[in-house]
């Protein structure tokens, strides 16, 4: 059985902290005038008032999110994009300059970002060429200084999911924070490992609504783990840190689940179509499976491609400077006309060069 202890893994700094007190952490309860926060009582310079500070804890919202995703309120945590829980994990648990993070490249690369802001060394193990953890070496290389350990799944840029037993293998003997990073887990026909943190102390769980809830504009990602672990990320938060309008939104687009399951699935029908297409243009090497709302495609020559299509007014992302990615584009799913006009201007492309395919 794992022995996974929050107290040793927590900064002495962190443990000792005593947080910030808000004007609206202060108050519990219903009012009619409010003179405790220093607010502009007259409203706002907009047509909607948001004059007064937003609930610093968020309770209406993570009690709609807990009946969606079954968990208690108390196991969820807020955050400023899925980056401000990565950010705050790191600030809690990692001595600067002492304590460690591993990842598994080509992964999400704010992980590394985050380490790096906060002073924090990062132990890198690439994944296996099929893009599978290597869950044979990790064990070999894990040590006391290691206290977080990040894996996508699905993961960016590869889009595969990562097996779910490898992954409890490691909550199992790893005695530091597994984080699960899921911002795609809507895309995949697996189920999220939310629920296993009932199971797992040591076990944080990342989502958000920037991918299938089409939310990335108002910044809202989510952390689930056991109230041990949220009660250290609510202690260092900013006071505000999820403004009020975010709030506001989320709420009604939780109101609105069946749209962004309709939108999911439109994404997965233009997936297979993408997919589908491009295996027939010359010039396309390979197509990796994906769980996500992208694939990753192994070209003739990225670099070349990517400009080309830049210069026809499409973006992609080339990701040939990343480990196992070599020559690799990442192309988001998009709606059925982008999808088309993308696949159009790559095989024009790929006839005007007169590729042969490898």
């Amino acid at each position: 059985m794992n022995t996974f202890n929050i107290e040793k893994l927590l900064r002495s700094n962190i443990r000792d902290l005593e947080p910030y007190s808000s004007a609206r952490d202060d108050f519990e309860g219903t009012a009619q005038i409010f003179l405790d926060a220093n607010e502009n009582s007259f409203g706002s310079a907009t047509e909607e008032n948001f004059n007064r500070y937003p609930d610093p804890k968020q309770k209406e919202l993570k009690n709609a999110v807990a009946q969606i995703k079954g968990i208690l309120p108390e196991q969820i945590f807020f955050g400023n994009g899925s980056d401000e829980p990565i950010d705050l994990l790191f600030r809690a648990f990692c001595q600067p300059q002492k304590d460690r993070a591993l990842i598994f490249p080509p992964t999400y690369g704010m992980y590394k970002v985050q380490a790096n802001i906060n002073d924090t060394p990062v132990d890198e193990m690439p994944l296996n060429e099929d893009f599978s953890l290597p869950i044979e070496k990790i064990n070999q290389v894990i040590n006391p200084q290691i206290k977080l350990m990040f894996i996508c799944s699905p993961n960016n840029p590869t889009g595969n999911l990562i097996d779910k037993s490898a992954i409890i293998s490691i909550l199992n003997f790893f005695k530091g924070i597994v984080i699960v990073d899921e911002a795609y887990i809507d895309f995949s026909p697996e189920g999220s490992m939310v629920k296993e943190i009932e199971n797992y102390p040591n076990l944080v769980v990342l989502q958000t609504f920037s991918k299938a809830w089409g939310l990335a504009g108002l910044r809202l990602g989510m952390a689930f783990a056991q109230k041990s672990i949220i009660d250290v990320l609510n202690k260092i938060k900013y006071p505000y840190n999820i403004n009020q309008l975010t709030q506001q939104q989320v709420l009604q687009a939780l109101n609105k689940t069946a749209k962004m399951q309709a939108m999911v699935a439109e994404i997965l029908i233009q997936r297979s179509w993408l997919e589908n297409e491009l295996v027939q243009i010359k010039g396309i090497e390979k197509i990796y499976p994906s769980d996500a709302n992208f694939l990753l495609v192994q070209v003739f020559d990225a670099p070349f491609l990517y400009k080309k299509l830049k210069e026809a007014g499409i973006v992609v992302r080339n990701r040939s400077s990343v480990i196992l990615c070599q020559n690799c584009l990442r192309i988001t799913v998009g709606t059925k006309t982008e999808n088309q006009q993308l696949v159009k201007q790559l095989a024009y492309i790929s006839q005007t060069l007169n590729v042969k395919s490898i």
